[in-house]
């Protein structure tokens, strides 16, 4: 096995391992806890009157899960990109492991965090820019 087929088959397992342990926390959170717990808030915009580089992630994710992409995009264009790319890589990578494809899952680039970093960059920029340049609240 190559290096990066070894590098593929150890993102495509911590990828499964993020969506198993993701899924049980949603669980356990959505039937569970969410009427006790209080929803918390954002230290970045409490203390310095900012948003931070995760402000809009949840709301996004809500959006993207209802079908809203327009609106997902908006509130964090980090979520879209994620699922595109990393359900991508996850499907394509299961396809190939079930023997479907033939080895034609898609390979892992830097590029994906390069892209991801200057989305984080930008939605930070643009949001904060809006804030206090013109007093435009998200």
């Amino acid at each position: 096995m190559g290096k990066g087929k070894e590098l593929e088959t150890e993102l495509f397992h911590i990828g499964l391992l993020f969506l198993g342990l993701g899924g049980c926390l949603w669980a356990v959170y959505f039937f569970l806890l969410r009427d006790f717990l209080p929803q918390m808030p954002c230290l970045f915009d409490r203390l310095l009157g900012i948003y931070c580089p995760g402000c809009g992630g949840t709301r996004a994710l809500t959006a993207l899960v209802h079908g809203r992409l327009l609106q997902s995009l908006w509130y964090h264009p980090l979520i879209p990109y994620t699922a595109v790319i990393g359900g991508g890589f996850m499907v394509t990578q299961g396809l190939d492991r079930l023997g479907i494809t033939d080895g034609k899952g898609w390979k892992y680039h830097n590029w994906y965090v390069y892209g991801a970093l200057i989305l984080v960059a930008g939605n930070f920029l643009v949001k904060n820019a809006l804030r206090l340049g013109w007093g435009i609240v998200m």
